[in-house]
């Protein structure tokens, strides 16, 4: 079985989601910057690991099933799971916010079967809101919290993220990332990791 994971894009995928359990022991922790800062690697994995499964010559196709499941797994995780933990930490486990965290999970797990099942649109576009959008959102959002009055921050997280659960699940179609897309998020997730990872480890 796990013979599996020796393969180059199953093994990034892989990394992906000891990522995302070291983002959830972080965030469960209350180490919240932290916690983002690793959950980005988690994204450059997911976006990685289709590029290098692309790439590799003769790969044998029980590599690729076993892949496909996995990355599967990593996008509820990184894409679901935790961005329901995270928010539901910024608020304190506060009712509202369980809601928001349930619509999250909900969301996810619907949009993944969906697209585990049919797949993209007949011109390539994704059907909802890929989950692959939350963590960036987040981080960007912590990143600016500084500039935000302390009162109104958390009610915007909120705000944004029980539309992003619905987004998740609507029925608007947006188009797959290019190379463009793909640089711009790595350089994002990367300058974004360092920066909050700089906050967090800060007294």
């Amino acid at each position: 079985m796990l013979r599996y994971l020796i393969d180059p894009a199953n093994a990034i995928t892989t990394a992906g989601l000891i990522c995302s359990s070291l983002s959830l022991y972080l965030a469960l922790n209350g180490q919240i910057e932290l916690a983002v800062a690793v959950a980005l690697w988690a994204v450059l994995a997911d976006h990685l690991d289709g590029v290098v499964a692309g790439r590799t010559p003769n790969r044998h196709p029980d590599m690729a099933k076993m892949g496909k499941s996995l990355d599967g797994y990593g996008d509820l995780i990184y894409g679901a799971v935790l961005p329901a933990v995270l928010i539901l930490q910024l608020n304190n486990v506060e009712l509202l916010s369980l809601f928001i965290a349930s619509a999250l999970l909900l969301a996810g797990a619907i949009r993944l079967s969906y697209f585990a099942n049919f797949g993209k649109s007949e011109d390539g576009r994704f059907f909802g809101v890929p989950l692959s959008y939350d963590i960036p959102l987040l981080a960007a959002l912590i990143l600016v919290q500084p500039l935000v009055p302390a009162e109104a921050f958390l009610p915007m997280v909120n705000l944004v993220f029980a539309a992003l659960a619905v987004a998740h699940v609507a029925s608007v179609r947006v188009p797959s990332p290019n190379n463009a897309m793909y640089l711009a998020i790595t350089v994002f997730a990367v300058g974004a990791s360092a920066v909050l990872a700089q906050r967090g480890i800060s007294p």
